[in-house]
């Protein structure tokens, strides 16, 4: 069984993955945007990151995983999610990472990035 948990540096990688991603640096976390528009937070110190999800998937996430997950906040149709990095599968994380910046992103741009993704 390998072991379960992301690092920081891990994590940081995985945003390298996506187009435009701009880090900037809120002096206890780091900020994530894309485009000027904020889906995720990454608190070095409690390797724990602050992901923009459905609520719905928000829901689910933490009813089913309190350990790994728990609700952030909500705002408009979007519930804001705390994962611990310790506690999620690589895979896992880098598909919510990009799901919070497809919620994000403009539409043109998400279009892109998926028809670059889907192309051997």
């Amino acid at each position: 069984m390998w072991a379960m948990g992301v690092s920081v540096d891990e994590f940081l990688g995985m945003l390298d993955e996506l187009p435009e991603v701009k880090q900037s640096d809120g002096g206890e976390w780091v900020a994530l945007k894309v485009r000027g528009k904020g889906f995720g937070y990454l608190w070095e110190k409690t390797e724990t990151v602050g992901l923009k999800a459905t609520i719905e998937e928000q829901i689910a996430l933490v009813a089913e995983r309190p350990d790994v997950f728990e609700a952030q906040f909500t705002a408009g149709r979007f519930g804001w999610v705390v994962v611990h990095l310790t506690k999620i599968e690589p895979d896992e994380l880098l598909e919510l990472v990009t799901e919070a910046w497809c919620l994000t992103a403009p539409k043109n741009l998400v279009d892109a990035h998926e028809a670059g993704r889907a192309s051997p």
